[in-house]
C-alpha cells in the first residue's frame, strides 16, 4: 500500500512538473522560432494521441488517419474564406463535418481487420489527395489554400504564443477524454476488442458499435488538430495535408512512446517531433529525416516493441522486487515475523492434509 500511495505520488509530481513546464515554455523560449518548434511538437502530439483512440484501445492500425487532418485544416480553410465564418467556428463546424463523414467511412471501413484495414486506411487519404489536387475552383488545387490569420492585428510572436496555448489546451482535452475512456466500461469494452474481437464479440460487446463510436471520436480530435494548424500556419497544400506520411508519423510517435499509455503518444511526439524538426533544419529538404523516422521505427521495434513507458515501467519493477527481496534492506525484526509467518503457514498446511 506504501509503494502504491509512493507511485501515485511520484505521478502526480511529474506531471505538475511537465505542466509547469509546459505553460512556462513560451517565456523561457529565446525566440519565436522555438515557439513554432513547440507547436509543431503539440500538433503532433494531438494527432497521435488522436489516433491512439482507435490504435491503443482497438489495436486497429491506421496509416491514413492524416485524411482527417486535412479534412479539418481544409474545411477549417473553405469555411473562413467562402462561407466567411469566424475563424474558431468555421474550426469547430469543420470538425463536426469531419465526424459526420466519419461515420460512413468508418461504417465501410471497420468491417474489416488487420492488413485489409491498413490498406482502406491509406486508399482514403489517396483518394482525398486526388480530389482536392484537382478541385481547383473549390481548393486552390496545386496552388494551396491561403487561410487568413484569425488575430490580424497581432504581432508574429504574440500569435505563435497564443496558438501555443491553443494547442495545449486541445490536447489536454484529448488527453482527458482518452483517461476517461480508458476507466470506463465503454474502455473495457475497447480493450476487449484489441485482445480478442471474436471473444468479446461472442460475450454480448457490441464491438462494431464501439469501433465506430471511438472511430469517430478518433476523427473529431484530429479534424480539430488539423483546422487548428489551418489557423496557425494559414497556408495549406494538398500534398501536405493529405499525406501518408502523416498517418505513418502519428503511428510511430504513438509505438514509441507505448499505445497503452495515456502520456505513451506524447512522449513520442516529443522525441520524433523534435527529431523530425532538428532535421529539417539541419538537412533541408532533403529526404534524410525520413531516414531519421526510420531510423527511431527500427529501434522500436527491435529493442522496445511494446514502447518506451512500458518498458521503463518494467525495468523499474524489476528493481523494486530487487530491492524488497535484499538482505540489506530488511530488519532484524522483519526477518523474524517473515519466518513466523512462514512456521504458522506450514503447520496450518500439515494439518489441513492430515
Amino acid at each position: 500500500m506504501r509503494s502504491g500511495s509512493d507511485t501515485r505520488w511520484l505521478r502526480l509530481g511529474v506531471l505538475l512538473v511537465a505542466v509547469a513546464l509546459a505553460l512556462s515554455f513560451p517565456s523561457m523560449a529565446p525566440s519565436p522560432y522555438e515557439i513554432t518548434v513547440g507547436i509543431a511538437i503539440l500538433n503532433y502530439a494531438v494527432l497521435s494521441t488522436s489516433w491512439n483512440f482507435v490504435g491503443g484501445f482497438t489495436g486497429y492500425i491506421s496509416l491514413g488517419h492524416g485524411a482527417f487532418a486535412g479534412l479539418g485544416a481544409y474545411g477549417t480553410g473553405l469555411l473562413v474564406t467562402k462561407a466567411e465564418l469566424p475563424p474558431f467556428a468555421a474550426l469547430f463546424a469543420a470538425a463536426a463535418v469531419v465526424a459526420a463523414l466519419a461515420v460512413p467511412v468508418g461504417y465501410a471501413a471497420l468491417r474489416v481487420r488487420g492488413a485489409s484495414f491498413v490498406i482502406v486506411s491509406i486508399a482514403l487519404v489517396l483518394i482525398l489527395l486526388l480530389v482536392f489536387q484537382s478541385w481547383a475552383s473549390l481548393t486552390g488545387g496545386s496552388r494551396g489554400l491561403v487561410v487568413p490569420r484569425p488575430f490580424p492585428g497581432m504581432l508574429r510572436s504574440e500569435h505563435h504564443r497564443t496558438f501555443y496555448f491553443l494547442f495545449l489546451a486541445l490536447l489536454a482535452v484529448a488527453l482527458l477524454v482518452w483517461w476517461v475512456i480508458d476507466r470506463s466500461r465503454f474502455g473495457m469494452g475497447l480493450k476487449a476488442i484489441r485482445e480478442d474481437e471474436d471473444k468479446a464479440q461472442s460475450l454480448g460487446t457490441p464491438t462494431f458499435t464501439y469501433k465506430l463510436v471511438v472511430f469517430v471520436v478518433s476523427a473529431t480530435f484530429t479534424a480539430l488538430a488539423g483546422g487548428l494548424y489551418a489557423l496557425w500556419f494559414g497556408d495549406l497544400d494538398p500534398v501536405f495535408q493529405f499525406s501518408i506520411l502523416s498517418g505513418a508519423y502519428m503511428v510511430l510517435m504513438a509505438l514509441l512512446g507505448g499505445v497503452r499509455n495515456l502520456y505513451g503518444p506524447l512522449l513520442g511526439a516529443l522525441v520524433v517531433g523534435y527529431a523530425l524538426e532538428y532535421a529539417k533544419v539541419e538537412f533541408g529538404d532533403t529526404p534524410l529525416h525520413l531516414v531519421v523516422a526510420g531510423l527511431l521505427l527500427g529501434v522500436v521495434v527491435t529493442f522496445m516493441p511494446d514502447g518506451v513507458i512500458p518498458a521503463a515501467t518494467a525495468l523499474l519493477g524489476r528493481f523494486r522486487r530487487t530491492g524488497e527481496t535484499s538482505i540489506r534492506e530488511v530488519t532484524a525484526a522483519e526477518l523474524r515475523e517473515r519466518r513466523e509467518e512462514n512456521d504458522t503457514t506450514e503447520v496450518s498446511s500439515e494439518r489441513s492434509s492430515t
